[in-house]
Parts: structure tokens; C-alpha cells; sequence
């Protein structure tokens, strides 16, 4: 078996790996490429392997940067099948044509205000696009073994980093391989702790957190404090979040104040073009969290919906005291780049992130002090207060994840740290290497890797 690393390395986004095994050629995830310029190009290049060759999608979750390039994959001729849990698929019912259609309408706006350097700004692919590579995914459930090809077996165990996300572990007979995908919390709000993984011969890590430990500071208190002095200077809180994922969190820690009356009742906005009911999705997939029916129910009936531009329009002009969750997390897209244009120059206002920035993404720029950002070829001043709520990350931090892989009975003989920052990975290397004595390496960008 071999491995190339296609994507999330030196970088939290962009996640593929190409296997070749049993004489067919397999993708471990599948993700959009976020953040720094030189980064998002590479969605834009031909894809390294011609897509046509490829046999199979393996995913760990939903979550754009692993799923993201899906579209695009299908458009440049990929035709086989996407393996994922049932969850993932549902999850990916929306977010890709989300995804689609933010980029569209992305275009749209820069061709409209020919502020983009491209004539005309086009979308690297369309909800239309996105539609049509749903048709190829084929779901399972977790814990049950199948095989993608012969010679090949696979199970998605749950990590619980978000509904339906997984490790994936690969049996080919002779050396299992798992892919850990994002790890959740073992103290999460909302989802249960992840799966202890069994025994491996080579292991792929993720490290997004590797060089952090999360605040242990209550997020109940800040959050309520936040919206309380937002609300008295009568300004508007901007959640910067994509659609599933810690949004759920958040609207249930928000109903939650409400109901014990710490924070006034005023409206909750969800600004999607594609939002959904938390009942629906969560219902379904129940017990892989730990929201009871009421809890979604109270979600959907405290939050309203944002669906078409005209109802965002309508909303980015409304100037009382509100709540506006809306895509995309990082502010790198989508319709928060209205709402930060029109939020971000009054002091009145807060601008909250929940999850982690990408270096180059204008999310990370914010959290980090930026005194202005350039949003549709303008640049925007930042005088709104600015809070960043680290402890609602869905992401386990490096020492989670250590307590995490000390369940393993056998270590594996490698361990391939990826989807982290430099700092964040090289400090995860460190972290495997000294408080497990596993042998660690970071590979680079298109390295390839004898599992053999």
C-alpha cells in the first residue's frame, strides 16, 4: 500500500490522501482548500491524479474542508462512488450546495461590482454541480465492515467531531491504517466522546489544536456577558459560522439563557441560503448526540431561518438588537461578508468567532487585531469589539487527543501528523513522540509514504 498526501498539510484545510492499494487508487477525504492565497489556488489547478482514475471516495465528515472538492472532483470526471456514514451524506445534502451556491452568488456580486480581477469572476463549481456528485454517494453505518474493493475492508468508527463524523480504518489483511479525521471532545456540549481507536500499524493524525490546550474558562458566562453588553450599547451580535456543527451548539446555549431570562429575548438569525431544521437532521441521527427531542424542537422554534438574498438583504439593513449567526466560519465567503461590511465599523457592535481561523482567512486577520479587512475589493475598518470563544472549538486539543490515543492496545509503527499549521503539527509530533513514544513524522505537501 501507498499514500500520498494531497492536501491539509502545513495547513488545516484542503484534506485528501491518494492510496494506491490492491491496484486501484483510492481518496481519503476530498476537502475544499481555505486561508492564505497560495493555498486556494491549488483548487483551482489541475488535480494531481486524473480524476477519472480514481475508484473510490473515502470520507471522514462533512465539514467543507473535507468535503468541499467533491463538486469539483465529479466536474473534472471523477464517476465512482463516495463511501461515508448516513449522517455525512445528509450533512453534505447541504453543505456542498451551499457551498455551490455561496460561490455563485460570490461571483455574481464581484461581476456585478467588477471588483474581482477575473473576467467575469466564475464560481469553481455551481449548486447544479454539487447536486449532481451527491447522486454518487453510497452511505453505511458506523462500525459495519464493507468493502470499497476487493482485498480492501473498511469501517468508519465514530470520532464525534461533528454528527456523522468518523475514522476510517483501512484492513487490507496484511496492516491496518486509520485516517483519525477531525477527533472530537470528550466534554463536548452537545456530541458524545469519541471511539477509542483499537490498534493500528500506521495512523494519520489530525493537529489542528496540536500546539494548544482549549480554555478550561466557562463559555456560559462569557457568551451571556457578550450579548448582555452588546445589547445595552444597543448594538447587533455577528457570529461568524458555517450552518451545521457548532451552529447547533450555539442556538442551544442561546435558548438556553433566554429560558433562565440572562439574556433578553430578542431575534436569533440563522443566514443561510440552505439552513435547516436542527430537528430534522438531529432527530434522525439521535443518538450520536445528546440533545433530546425538546432541545431541537426549542432550537428551531427560537431561530429564524435565513433562506433567499432578498430575506439577507432585508436583514443586513435592520439595525435592532439582534443575534445573526451566518457562513462562512472563517469569513473567507458567503453572506457574512455582507453583514461585516455593514456590522464591523460600529463600535455598538460584537463580532464573535467560535471556531478555528485559518492563517489568511480574514476570521484569523480579525482575532488577531487586524484594523481593517478587504471585503469585495474595499477595505473595511474593525471597531467593533471583538470576542473569540475557543472553548466551543469542535476540534480535541493536543492533549485531548494524547488522552485520547492512550486507549490504543498496540501502537502503530508510524504516526503521520497532518492538518495543522507548521507550529501546530510539529508541536503534535513532539507531543506523540515524547508522551507516547510513538515515531511521528510530518510529511510535506505530495510526499509519499510506503505502507508496506
Amino acid at each position: 500500500m501507498e499514500m500520498q498526501f494531497l492536501g491539509a498539510n502545513e495547513t488545516v484545510t484542503g484534506s485528501k490522501y491518494l492510496l494506491k492499494v490492491k491496484g486501484k487508487k483510492i481518496l481519503v477525504d476530498c476537502g475544499l482548500y481555505q486561508g492564505i492565497k497560495k493555498n486556494r489556488l491549488r483548487n483551482w489547478e489541475p488535480f494531481p491524479i486524473d480524476p477519472k482514475l480514481i475508484d473510490a471516495i473515502l470520507l471522514t465528515h462533512a465539514h467543507i474542508d473535507h468535503s468541499g472538492y467533491i463538486p469539483a472532483l465529479c466536474k473534472k470526471g471523477f464517476k465512482g462512488p463516495i463511501y461515508c456514514t448516513e449522517a455525512t451524506q445528509d450533512l453534505c445534502k447541504v453543505l456542498l450546495p451551499d457551498a455551490g451556491y455561496l460561490q455563485e452568488e460570490d461571483a455574481r456580486y464581484a461581476n456585478k461590482h467588477h471588483f474581482s480581477k477575473h473576467k467575469p469572476a466564475l464560481p469553481l463549481y455551481t449548486e447544479k454541480d454539487a447536486q449532481a456528485s451527491l447522486k454518487q454517494f453510497r452511505p453505511t453505518s458506523f462500525n459495519k465492515p464493507f468493502k470499497p474493493i476487493e482485498g480492501l475492508t473498511v469501517t468508519f468508527v465514530p470520532n464525534n467531531h461533528i454528527l456523522g463524523s468518523s475514522c476510517v480504518v483501512l484492513d487490507d489483511g496484511q496492516r491496518k491504517t486509520i485516517f483519525s479525521g477531525d477527533v472530537g471532545r470528550a466534554n463536548d456540549l452537545i456530541m458524545k466522546p469519541p471511539t477509542p481507536i483499537d490498534d493500528a500499524d500506521f495512523l494519520i493524525l489530525e493537529s489542528t489544536y496540536g500546539d494548544r490546550l482549549h480554555t478550561q474558562e466557562d463559555i456560559v458566562p462569557q457568551l451571556t456577558r457578550i450579548i448582555n453588553t452588546t445589547f445595552e450599547r444597543g448594538g447587533i451580535v455577528l457570529i461568524p459560522a458555517f450552518a451545521v456543527g457548532r451552529t447547533q451548539t450555539l442556538l442551544y446555549l442561546i435558548h438556553q439563557l433566554k429560558q433562565q431570562n440572562a439574556i433578553p429575548n430578542v431575534p436569533v438569525y440563522l443566514n443561510s441560503p440552505m439552513a435547516i431544521s436542527a430537528t430534522e437532521i438531529f432527530y434522525r441521527h439521535h443518538k450520536e448526540h445528546k440533545l433530546s427531542n425538546l432541545d431541537c424542537k426549542n432550537i428551531d422554534n427560537g431561530t429564524h431561518f435565513i433562506r433567499t438574498p432578498e430575506e439577507s438583504i432585508t436583514l443586513n439593513n435592520q439595525n435592532k438588537p439582534a443575534i445573526i449567526i451566518s457562513a462562512s466560519g472563517m469569513a473567507s465567503g458567503g453572506r457574512v461578508l455582507h453583514h461585516l461590511k455593514k456590522l464591523a465599523p460600529n463600535p455598538q457592535n460584537s463580532l464573535v468567532f467560535v471556531g478555528f481561523q485559518a492563517p489568511g482567512t480574514r476570521g484569523d486577520a480579525i482575532i488577531h487585531g487586524a484594523s481593517e479587512i478587504k471585503i469585495h475589493g474595499q477595505y473595511v475598518p474593525i471597531h467593533a469589539e471583538v470576542h473569540r470563544l475557543d472553548n466551543l472549538s469542535a476540534h480535541a486539543d493536543y492533549q485531548e487527543i494524547i488522552s485520547w490515543l492512550k486507549n490504543t492496545k498496540h501502537p502503530p509503527k508510524k504516526v503521520f501528523i497532518t492538518h495543522g499549521e507548521p507550529a501546530a503539527s510539529d508541536a503534535m509530533r513532539l507531543h506523540v513522540q515524547d508522551q507516547l513514544g510513538w515515531p511521528a513524522h510530518v510529511p510535506e505537501y505530495k510526499e509519499t509514504a510506503d505502507l508496506s
